[in-house]
């Protein structure tokens, strides 16, 4: 069983500040010391994500260290001035390092152009792990797991990332002071450093609500910079914003679509949802929802993507037909300076409902 009792020292060394502390509080020793007995019966079942929570110096690091030695006690990587992708494994393929960006949560493919260091702390974190669990060989222990993000950022990369770990079938612990982040990594067990107490679980995600309403092309522009594709918006398109608690996480527009032989045709515009918040399908689910909206007045939907994670998703979903199969489609460039993408990879697909 992964049980270990261990005693840590630290010597003192003597100087005339430590022999006043120790006058001054009438302490008597020579190297100060702290004694651990940790049960984490967890070899008799399967596992893929572990927590180690307490509070700071309550051992949390210590105990990781020593009860999981073959284990791999991540500290970071080294990131040069490149760009992200540049910074993973020189054996792995574009496909399978923006494919695990994606499956984390990291999902701008303008952000996975630049260099690490200018990354926001939530991207920085899922950068780290998605290139973490790619290229280690190990089972893997991250210290200080969301200790410099948003508490908000925290959960629902938590949530993001523990679909991608258990999808890859590791072993990963999580050493964290913070317990808000539980139900949203849904461990397969914790190990709690300030009541000395194990349990096995699971839990459920906790039901997030998202509220849709209408926006305002001035609303743009907090979306504009992370749409893989152009920053340009059609001032004509219906637009919606979806919002978690208040805050806008979300953008979905729709166009209306000329056709000589269908005048109820309609077609998705921009979608984009804010990187703190990707990996929870959420842009996804807002496509449906404003899809279903627009089907319920009697219009038909298309929308061309050229995301292989979303390709995916609705190749997969009974709400959608494909009407076109990945391929490459040339489109001229405006502009030598233009954003838009030439001769991309594209995918085109109907939106049917789930009646």
């Amino acid at each position: 069983m992964p049980s270990s009792k261990f005693v840590v020292e630290s010597a003192i060394k003597p100087s005339f500040r430590t022999e006043k502390v120790k006058g001054m509080f009438d302490i008597d020793m020579e190297s100060v010391k702290k004694e651990f007995d940790v049960d984490i019966p967890i070899e008799n079942k399967p596992w893929n994500i572990g927590l180690i929570v307490g509070a700071s110096g309550s051992g949390k690091t210590t105990i990781a260290r020593e009860v999981f030695k073959d284990f791999e006690l991540f500290s970071g990587f080294d990131w040069s001035d490149r760009s992200v992708v540049d910074d993973f494994s020189e054996d792995l393929s574009a496909k399978q390092i923006t494919e695990s960006l994606s499956k984390v949560g990291f999902s701008s493919p303008p952000d996975w152009l630049k260099p690490f260091s200018v990354l926001s702390n939530g991207q920085k974190m899922r950068a780290e792990l998605a290139r973490l669990i790619l290229e280690s060989d190990k089972p893997v222990i991250y210290d200080e797991f969301t200790s410099v993000v948003d508490r908000q950022v925290a959960k629902i990369g938590s949530a993001a990332i523990q679909k991608f770990i258990r999808k890859e079938g590791k072993q990963f612990i999580a050493v964290s002071c913070h317990y808000d982040i539980v139900e949203w990594l849904q461990p397969d067990w914790v190990y709690d450093c300030n009541k000395h107490t194990f349990k096995r679980r699971r839990l459920r995600r906790p039901e997030i609500r998202i509220d849709v309403r209408r926006a305002d092309q001035s609303e743009w522009p907090l979306f504009r910079p992370f749409h893989y594709l152009s920053s340009e918006h059609n001032r004509s398109a219906h637009k919606y914003i979806a919002e978690i608690n208040g805050e806008p996480v979300g953008w979905c527009s729709v166009l209306h679509f000329p056709h000589p032989s269908n005048k109820k045709l309609k077609r998705l515009h921009r979608t984009v949802v804010l990187p703190d918040y990707q990996g929870l399908g959420i842009g996804f689910q807002l496509r449906c929802y404003i899809c279903e909206l627009y089907r319920k007045q009697g219009y038909k939907v298309n929308t061309v993507t050229t995301s292989p994670a979303l390709i995916h998703a609705m190749n997969k979903s009974d709400r959608w037909i494909m009407t076109r199969k990945p391929g490459r489609v040339g489109m001229p460039a405006q502009s030598i300076l233009s954003k838009h993408s030439f001769d991309r990879l594209t995918c085109s697909f109907q939106y049917v409902g789930n009646d």
